[in-house]
């Protein structure tokens, strides 16, 4: 009968937290894009498993401009985020928002503003949380997020919706991030892999994750993303490209600087091209710490954490477009040389029957199919070093429970804020 009632006394006992923890924690991370600034609430449990917040299992808010909008005006910028912040408080309990930490970091749009419009309004987005939030709030969280910290959270995001987090380095995957201005890659390595970097190499950090120190090589490649690619391609080639499709003439702007955008009078050349693209991506630079991916930049030396890649972003767009991954696929495996075989295909079309063969094609796209497939091949198998048969994954969400989540980096860094 004693023993009964201890039993019953303990089972009672275990479903209270212990004193000083409390039962789930929130997270709040700003992402201030070049288009817009977004806010995302990430709830957790004890065992650091995503809660719901009402229906889903984030609370994501969007405003459009982005704060780089605001170059002459930075309090008005900081203004802009009033209504996201008051948004992500009203979610979280009271008695948690001291602990919950707020982190803002902003991406390619601040990095090209000139002198010092772009501290001039972090300075001010600091003083509008240090005044008004009473979430946990520190100078340090309100910055300009480095490429290296961009794909390191991609690749903990990733990593966590696919309920490998946690375990070692060896059953984690890689991800490659292709954004519109650069390409992340990100994976994690052996000891004695990092103990072996370049001492002149800052890609390879210790980040602890869901309680387990991971060696994770970083890198980011500014200006490879697929829109500055194809500005840097079109500024190689003078009168022709041979990457535009057969029959357009026009322009292409990026950056505020446009380009001309039209192919060779001999038209449209897969060959040409490849080789146009194995020029961008400088493929045959020197290498002065072996092995290198692309333009003599060491690229962490492979290994396990290396041998199930994730491609994510941009590798995802074009593969819907191309129609190498189906409309309504969230992810899947392809194999890179689907992407040259694509390039083929959208190289020998023209603007008339392009959208006939490739109906999932967006109009603004038609010039530059054949432009992207082969500039995504190229990355993949030359830049790197992806065998053409070795199966990837394509991917934009992930199933996590019963939903299918966005991968971002704003929940790489929640997870990593709460570890």
């Amino acid at each position: 009968m004693w023993m009964g009632s201890v039993s019953k006394l303990l089972l009672l006992l275990s479903l209270f937290p212990n004193e000083g923890e409390q039962p789930e924690k929130y997270a709040v991370v700003f992402d201030a894009g070049s288009t817009g600034s977004r806010v995302h609430v990430f709830k957790f449990d004890q065992d650091m498993s995503l809660l719901r917040i009402g229906q889903d299992y984030e609370l994501y808010v969007a405003i459009k401009p982005g704060l780089s909008s605001y170059e002459k005006e930075p309090e008005a910028g900081a203004n802009s985020l009033r209504p996201l912040l008051e948004q992500a408080e009203e979610v979280i309990p009271q008695q948690l928002r001291a602990t919950t930490p707020l982190r803002l970091g902003a991406t390619a749009g601040l990095r090209l503003l000139p002198g010092t419009a772009a501290q001039d309004i972090l300075d001010a987005v600091k003083e509008l949380f240090k005044s008004e939030s009473s979430l946990n709030y520190k100078p340090e969280w309100v910055s300009v997020l480095d490429g290296t910290d961009e794909g390191a959270y991609m690749w903990v995001a990733i990593n966590y919706l696919d309920g490998k987090l946690g375990k070692k380095y060896s059953k984690t995957v890689a991800v490659v991030d292709l954004g519109g201005g650069s390409v992340q890659m990100a994976y994690a390595l052996s000891d004695k892999a990092a103990a072996n970097a370049p001492p002149q190499s800052n890609d390879v950090a210790t980040r602890l994750a869901l309680g387990t120190n991971y060696n994770l090589y970083s890198h980011s490649y500014l200006n490879y993303g697929l829109l500055a690619a194809r500005a840097q391609n079109l500024n190689l080639s003078g009168a022709g490209n041979p990457c535009i499709t057969n029959g357009y003439q026009g322009t292409y702007s990026y950056n505020g600087v446009d380009y001309k955008a039209s192919p060779p009078r001999s038209g449209t050349s897969l060959l040409g091209c490849v080789a146009q693209a194995r020029k961008l991506l400088k493929v045959d630079t020197p290498c002065p710490n072996k092995p290198c991916s692309f333009g003599g930049v060491w690229n962490g030396g492979g290994g396990d954490g290396f041998d199930n890649l994730y491609a994510a972003s941009y590798f995802y767009d074009t593969a819907i477009e191309a129609g190498i991954v189906e409309p309504n696929a969230n992810i899947t495996q392809v194999r890179p040389y689907v992407y040259l075989k694509a390039a083929k295909k959208a190289c020998s079309a023209n603007v008339d029957n392009i959208k006939t063969k490739f109906p999932q094609l967006e109009d603004y796209d038609v010039p530059y199919l054949c432009m992207d497939l082969v500039y995504e091949y190229i990355l993949l198998v030359e830049g790197f070093g992806i065998n053409l048969i070795k199966k990837i994954t394509v991917v934009k969400n992930l199933e996590y429970k019963d939903s299918w989540i966005g991968a971002a980096w704003p929940l790489g860094c929640a997870v990593e804020l709460l570890s």
